[in-house]
Parts: C-alpha cells; sequence; structure tokens
C-alpha cells in the first residue's frame, strides 16, 4: 500500500515554480530518504504532503486519500518533526507532550500511557518535570521528535532532525529512528548528513529544482553513476618498470606514485584489478591494495552538480 502518492504536482509561489511536475511514493514500512541541495523544493513538499499549503494542480494522496489544508483526519495521524525548535521553553517536558497529545484528542489513560511511553522512548523520562530551556540543544531535539510522536502517527516526517547536536544525541536519534522504522512506521527522512540517510534509510528520493531526478536503493543510486575505477596499491617493493607496466594497461588514466604507494584510476568498468594485481606481483609482490568505491556523497554531486551540505563546498 502507498502512504504517500504524489503525481504531476506543481507549487507555485507568484512567478516561482517551488514544485515542478513532482512524482514522489512512499510504501507503508518503509523509510524513505529525501535529499536535495537548498531550494530544491523538499520544504514545499513535505507542507504540501502535511496539508500545511495546497498544491496548485497535480494528485496528493496520504493513506489513500486526498490531502489538502481542509483534511484535517489525515493531519491527525501525520508526525512532523520540525527542523526548528516548536516546543515550549516555559513548560516541562511532561507538560509539553500532555499539551500536543491533547492536540491529538488523546486524553486519560491513552495520554498517560503516551506520554511516558515517547519520555522513555527519547531518553528523557529522568527529567519529565524540568523546563527544555534547561535543557542541551540535543535534549531538546529529543524533546521535539517526542512531541511529534506522542499519538503514534502512522507517517511521521523528519526534517533535519539532528541539525546542529552534539554527537551522543545524534546517534540517539538516529538509533530512535531505527527503533520506530522496526515497529512498522512510515518514515520520510530528510538531512544534510550523507551518513545518516545511508545508516536508517531503505530507499532515496534525490529532489532538484522541483521534482525527483532520481529514485532507488543507495546500490541501484550508486550502481546508476558512472565512476571512474580507482585502485590504491602498496607495493612490496617500488620501481619505474612497475611504474611503466601499470600506465600500459588498457584504461588506465593515471598512475600517481608516493614512495611504494600506488593509485592507479582507470575508466568506469574498466575490471583492471586482476591486471594491476598480476603486474604488481610479477614486479617484486604485493603488501596490501583496495579500491575505492563510488559513495552517496559522489551521486549526489552527480546527479545534481553540488554538495549536499554548503559547508561542504
Amino acid at each position: 500500500m502507498a502512504m504517500v502518492n504524489m503525481k504531476n504536482v506543481i507549487k507555485r509561489y507568484g512567478d516561482f515554480t517551488a514544485l515542478d511536475h513532482l512524482d514522489l511514493t512512499v510504501a507503508e514500512g518503509e523509510v524513505l530518504g529525501l535529499l536535495g541541495p537548498n531550494g530544491a523544493g523538499k520544504s514545499t513538499c513535505i507542507k504540501t504532503l502535511c496539508g500545511l499549503i495546497d498544491a496548485n494542480s497535480g494528485t496528493v494522496e496520504v493513506f489513500g486519500k486526498a490531502q489538502s489544508v481542509s483534511n484535517l483526519e489525515i493531519r491527525r495521524h501525520i508526525g512532523l518533526v520540525t527542523q526548528e525548535i516548536t516546543v515550549f521553553s516555559d513548560l516541562s517536558a511532561l507538560e509539553n507532550l500532555r499539551y500536543f497529545g491533547g492536540l491529538y484528542g488523546l486524553k486519560g489513560k491513552e495520554l498517560n500511557d503516551n506520554v511516558a511511553e515517547m519520555l522513555d522512548f527519547v531518553g528523557l523520562a529522568d527529567r519529565a518535570k524540568k523546563r527544555p530551556k534547561t535543557f542541551s540543544g540535543g535534549m531538546q531535539r529529543r524533546l521535539n521528535i517526542a512531541c511529534a510522536l506522542v499519538h503514534k502517527p502512522k507517517l511521521v516526517i523528519m526534517d533535519e532532525p539532528t541539525v546542529g547536536i552534539d554527537p551522543q544525541s545524534r546517534n540517539h536519534i538516529l538509533e530512535s529512528t531505527k527503533r520506530l522504522a522496526e515497529s512498522g512506521t512510515t518514515i520520510i527522512y530528510t538531512s544534510h548528513y550523507m551518513e545518516e540517510v545511508q545508516a536508517i534509510c531503505s530507499r532515496i528520493s534525490i529532489m532538484d529544482a522541483g521534482r525527483v531526478i532520481a529514485d532507488g536503493t543507495i546500490d541501484q543510486l550508486m550502481s546508476s553513476v558512472t565512476h571512474e575505477d580507482r585502485v590504491h596499491l602498496t607495493a612490496a617493493m617500488a620501481s619505474d618498470q612497475l611504474t611503466t607496466e601499470l600506465k600500459e594497461i588498457a584504461g588506465v588514466k593515471t598512475v600517481n606514485v608516493n614512495g611504494n604507494q600506488y593509485l592507479i584510476v582507470s575508466g568506469a568498468g574498466s575490471g583492471n584489478l586482476n591486471r594491476i594485481m598480476e603486474i604488481a606481483q610479477r614486479n617484486g609482490g604485493i603488501v596490501g591494495f583496495s579500491e575505492e568505491k563510488p559513495n552517496l556523497e559522489d551521486v549526489f554531486l552527480t546527479l545534481t552538480g553540488k554538495k549536499l551540505r554548503d559547508d561542504q563546498a
């Protein structure tokens, strides 16, 4: 069953087209990584999915029903973890969760049980009566997540949930997200950290200029982009003869030598590893070698021409 189905969606702000014939689907129980450079349209996509804004045209369905700003029933089953901290600093963690649970219609035993469960889930049970203004940034983000989950939504959208926090809190949030996914909750996860996406997402959609330009598993995306083959070789004995023979292999572009360390760069799909090993063995032997594989960052850069994080540019 498709929990999310967006087809040919267009959203304009004046003369600016934020979503340009966007197609996006998310299956039940899936963890989708939604990636894109700044200005790609991710935020507008999320707002449209949540029913915070209406599209100008196209189909937007959530849980098999048409989504719109007037559809409160769909919104009751969505949890949005915002990039900004959206908790009340003068209410305790417990009071924040009771307030947000009440907004979703929870009361009595169900509210009490859900609040206690969420405090434990995000590791804040021992700080239930403390105000978030006394919390670290990471703890505030964990409370932010708990407030979005207190009503146990079917679909959770996590928009940059770990931005600007310490490594310990980041790991806690990632582990919590994995546990949430294991429970069968459908998750859309946006992040500027590739390692997070690779750790928790079962499928990735890459957006640029208001549309999805690539979609698939990590392996599928990496195999769809042509890269050079790079072999790192540690020779038992460096020599001019070894360098010359390596350069003469068909498809080899460059051979960089640093002491007995060799970097051999070949055209994509050259299949030169065995030939390189054979030549190195014949010229004194091999201490070690490794192949450099393309990663998700390489795929993103190839498809969009941009780094995912501005601070990496």
